[in-house]
């Protein structure tokens, strides 16, 4: 079926929301304090430098703080952090709780337990897109954990599919 113009957006949900994608926790430190937000549009962009991109919604509230730290930290969630990625994705959600597995690392930068790796990057590049901003991040550090089945998601559902075991 062939979309006209005027229904391109409500299409570009509809595909997008039944296509799965990783989750990640996207914080960084402010003179506020640490903001943080769930995002499942990270991608790998460069590999020389290192370097991924992701985009908000909009450039105000704990976007617009993020988009103002001078480092960011992108960790990729496993299925135990449902809820985390869930309370991260909600304005006025907990954020930070000791129950939720934070620490910080030696700049004071947010450090979630369990996450399969953890980023630390600078914004590079914004790009306003309509009511979004594209921003690209080159990545100056990078932590590893065990390797764990990726927390997914997709038609407004976390899940995780355990690759060892669904392979085609």
């Amino acid at each position: 079926m062939q979309l006209d113009d005027s229904d391109l957006g409500d299409g570009l949900k509809v595909v997008f929301r039944d296509h799965p994608a990783a989750v990640t926790l996207i914080t960084a430190i402010t003179p506020a304090g640490p903001v943080g937000l769930t995002a499942s549009s990270l991608a790998s962009v460069a590999v020389d430098p290192p370097a991924v991109s992701f985009s908000v919604t909009r450039a105000t509230g704990t976007a617009g703080a993020l988009l103002g730290a001078s480092t960011i930290q992108v960790h990729f969630l496993t299925n135990r952090h449902a809820e985390v990625a869930r309370q991260f994705a909600v304005t006025g959600g907990d954020r930070f709780t000791d129950g939720q597995g934070w620490s910080s690392d030696a700049d004071g930068a947010p450090r979630l337990a369990g996450a399969r790796a953890r980023f630390v990057a600078r914004i590079v590049e914004t790009v306003p897109v309509g009511g979004s901003v594209l921003v690209v991040a080159e990545v100056t550090a990078i932590e590893t954990a065990e390797t764990a089945p990726p927390l997914l998601y997709a038609d407004r559902v976390f899940f995780t599919a355990d690759p060892a075991n669904a392979p085609l």
